[in-house]
């Protein structure tokens, strides 16, 4: 996981955890505003039976009369509360227009619930005369219910707010990640004077710091890898060439009963050529590429065959290193050989790609996909040969890979050398 993506993981995380915290607080305030709405609520009750109380001297004279008919008054206000003037005997003396016909009735005064009404009630002088003031549970739970929902989307704005700000101070934090992450794409450590160049922050001082020193290492490492190229180029290929004359001389100057068993030796000795000469590409996959128009039917002309049939489209030319290339072409031939093909058909099927079709028994499709498998994932050790593994590393020093295709006959494999 890339370093931009490690932070982003985390800004994920932190942003989703910032969100859960303004939803709990938004639900706490929903919580405590619902409360307090409740005794808002209760505090609006009883004030507004004292207002109504002082006011009662207003109210026809027939009502302070305890046999008097019950008189109604018609609401002038918002319609959120009702009330009556109760006698001593329990009788209705006053209502107003949206109080119900039948008297409400507790024990003592203050706050008290009677069916859908919460009440508040007060005595009126020393007659026995009761004033209640009530109001629906409906009408409650709807205020109730407005004072939370506003207090909640107040806090669940400030929160998101505050979720939208975190997120901008996480991306610009995250920015100098970015940037590092841009430049180590382009990094290359074997360059003369590679570096990262300073840091943006302090905070990336020791991770840029560590990968200047990988790189100084890794360059120091290259370098002994180069050097012993160069050495084993000299020391390996001049003494089995100088077999493989000695071989020829042989040939031609021993007796005919000797001359199989001498051409056997000169083939193992030219089989161990190629080997080095793979060996050798291999150490040189990662020395930087010098790609040129390569003729391919010129190429494989030059290569040993061992018998083997090789066509070649008159004319087919790709752009490629042609020392990595033809030690890829060399192997992926020696395998050909060893698996008992007569004759192969190489091709360009596109630009960039050549494609080696064999005649020899194949392999079964679960062994090509697990040998698929593998050449993705890198995995070479233990799972082929070097053939295909140096194959496979000459088309990714190009940019490419190496696909072995589902074929009713022989086998097939594609080099592809760009990406």
């Amino acid at each position: 996981m890339t370093l931009p993506a490690i932070g982003r993981r985390l800004a994920r995380s932190l942003l989703g955890w910032s969100l859960v915290w303004s939803l709990a607080v938004a639900a706490a305030v929903w919580l405590a505003a619902k409360d307090e709405a409740v005794e808002l609520l209760d505090d609006t009750l009883m004030s507004s039976a004292e207002v109504l109380a002082s006011l009662m001297v207003d109210l026809p004279a027939a009502v302070a009369a305890p046999s008097a008919r019950m008189t109604v008054v018609t609401d002038h206000g918002s319609g959120r509360f009702a009330w009556q003037v109760v006698g001593p005997q329990g009788q209705l003396l006053a209502r107003s227009s949206l109080a119900p016909v039948q008297p409400w009735l507790q024990q003592q005064p203050g706050f008290g619930d009677v069916g859908p009404w919460r009440l508040y009630a007060l005595a009126l002088g020393a007659g026995g005369r009761v004033l209640y003031v009530g109001q629906t549970f409906e009408e409650r739970y709807e205020a109730q219910a407005d004072i939370a929902l506003s207090a909640a989307l107040a806090a669940l704005a400030l929160g998101l707010l505050g979720h939208v700000w975190l997120r901008a101070r996480v991306n610009h934090e995250l920015a100098p990640l970015n940037r590092l992450s841009q430049r180590l794409s382009g990094y290359d450590p074997l360059a003369a004077g590679a570096s990262l160049g300073a840091a943006e922050r302090e905070e990336l001082l020791p991770v840029q710091a560590a990968i200047d020193e990988l790189a100084r290492r890794l360059a120091r490492r290259v370098a002994h890898e180069r050097a012993f190229t160069a050495h084993a180029a000299h020391a390996l290929r001049t003494p089995l060439a100088g077999i493989d004359a000695q071989l020829a001389v042989a040939l031609r100057e021993a007796p005919a009963t000797l001359q199989p068993r001498l051409q056997r030796v000169r083939d193992a000795a030219g089989r161990l050529q190629r080997v080095v000469a793979a060996l050798l590409a291999l150490f040189r996959s990662g020395v930087e590429l010098q790609p040129q128009p390569v003729d391919l039917g010129t190429l494989l002309a030059r290569l040993p065959a061992d018998g083997l049939q090789v066509e070649v489209p008159a004319g087919a030319t790709l752009v490629a290193d042609p020392d990595l290339l033809t030690a890829a072409l060399v192997n992926l031939l020696d395998n050909a050989v060893r698996h008992g093909a007569h004759r192969v058909r190489v091709s360009l099927p596109r630009p960039g790609q050549v494609r080696l079709d064999d005649d020899g028994p194949g392999v079964p499709a679960e062994r090509r996909l697990a040998l698929q498998q593998a050449l993705d994932a890198q995995a070479y050790e233990g799972r082929m040969g070097l053939g295909l593994m140096l194959a496979d590393m000459v088309a990714r020093s190009h940019g490419g890979r190496l696909l072995l295709l589902p074929t009713a006959t022989g086998f097939a494999a594609e080099l592809h050398l760009t990406p």
